[in-house]
C-alpha cells in the first residue's frame, strides 16, 4: 500500500514537472538571454529537482520551488563563469509569439529596447509577477527577499518602463527646445 502511494506521488510530481517546463524555459530564456543556455539551465534545473524530490513536501508550491532551484542554479553558473553581460530581448525570443503587425512590431521593440535597459533584478521582477502570474510571495521566495522588496521593485520597474518607453517614442530633450523657439518667435 505504502509502495503505491509512493508510486503515485512520484508520478504526480514527474507529471506537474513536465507540466511546468515550458514556463521554466521561458523564464530561463529570459534571465540567461540565450537559448542554448537557457536549455541547459533548464536541464540542470530538471536534474537538481529530481535529485532533490524527497525535499519536496506535497501540497507545497512546485512551481515556486522549481523556479528557485532555476534562479539560484543560474546565480550559481553566473558567478562560476563571471558573467553579468545580457543580449538584447528580441534575439532570444523567436518563436515564442505570434509574428506581431507592422504597429506591433514597432511596440514590441520600444518594449525590448526598455526591457534591456532596466536591471536584472527589475527585469525578473517584471516576468515573474507580469508574465508568470506569480504571487507577491511565491516571487520574494524565489528572490530570497522580503514581499515589500518584491512590490518596490515591481513598481520601480513599471515606472521605469514607462518612462523610457515614453521617452523612446517622445524624447524629452526635443519636446522643450520646439516650445523655447515657439515662444522666442511669438515674443520677437
Amino acid at each position: 500500500m505504502e509502495g503505491q502511494e509512493t508510486t503515485r506521488a512520484d508520478s504526480a510530481f514527474h507529471t506537474q514537472l513536465v507540466e511546468l517546463l515550458p514556463q521554466l524555459r521561458a523564464y530561463a530564456r529570459v534571465i540567461t538571454r540565450d537559448p542554448d543556455r537557457a536549455d541547459d539551465l533548464v536541464q540542470q534545473t530538471v536534474e537538481r529537482a529530481l535529485k532533490s524530490k524527497d525535499q519536496f513536501r506535497d501540497g507545497t508550491n512546485l512551481k515556486g520551488w522549481l523556479f528557485t532551484i532555476l534562479r539560484n542554479s543560474h546565480i550559481s553558473n553566473m558567478r562560476r563563469a563571471n558573467l553579468v553581460v545580457f543580449t538584447s530581448l528580441p534575439d532570444h525570443m523567436p518563436g515564442l509569439a505570434e509574428r506581431p503587425t507592422q504597429m506591433g512590431r514597432m511596440e514590441l521593440r520600444d518594449f525590448a529596447r526598455a526591457f534591456d535597459k532596466l536591471s536584472e533584478e527589475h527585469r525578473e521582477v517584471l516576468i515573474l509577477c507580469g508574465a508568470e502570474g506569480m504571487r507577491y510571495e511565491e516571487v520574494a521566495e524565489i528572490c530570497g527577499c522580503p514581499m515589500g522588496t518584491v512590490k518596490s521593485r515591481l513598481s520601480r520597474a513599471r515606472a521605469e518602463m514607462r518612462r523610457l518607453i515614453e521617452g523612446e517614442i517622445y524624447p524629452r530633450a526635443a519636446a522643450p527646445a520646439a516650445r523655447q523657439d515657439c515662444l522666442t518667435y511669438q515674443v520677437a
